[in-house]
């Protein structure tokens, strides 16, 4: 009895049959489109919160009336200002990195937004702790 021929390509000793890479989906342009409009919002915000960060020096105000640690207020100053900015420049690149794999991208600066804001207080609430109460 006879074999059937082999199905496929001929196996050769040197190169072995691989089969052809998976395409990449499409990618989607409302998504691309979305994203980057939603970004840019995010850098108005932060732009914008970072902007109320610089008023956290009137933390200050107080303090020649009672002992303050200047330290703190000014670190409370500094994330208030800068934390808003590594947020967007994390969000910035999550979101390249999703759009090159061809995932949904538009939710990263969704995400981001309750962190730009939350960073103001994160830095307030270091201000408040250089100035004593009472």
């Amino acid at each position: 009895m006879t074999q059937p021929p082999p199905y496929g390509p001929p196996a050769s000793p040197i190169a072995p049959y691989q089969p052809a890479p998976a395409a990449k989906p499409p990618a989607r342009v409302w998504d691309v489109v979305l994203t980057v409009v939603l970004l840019v919002g995010l850098g108005v915000l932060a732009l914008i919160v970072s902007f109320f960060g610089f008023f956290l020096a009137m933390a200050s105000d107080p303090c020649g009336v009672r002992d303050c640690s200047t330290e703190l207020i000014g670190l409370g100053m500094l994330t208030a200002v800068a934390l808003p900015w590594a947020v967007l420049l994390a969000a910035v690149v999550l979101a390249i990195v999703l759009l090159v794999r061809r995932r949904h991208a538009f939710w990263v600066p969704l995400v981001a937004v309750p962190f730009v804001i939350g960073s103001w207080f994160v830095g307030a609430f270091i201000a408040a702790a250089g100035v004593p109460t009472g």
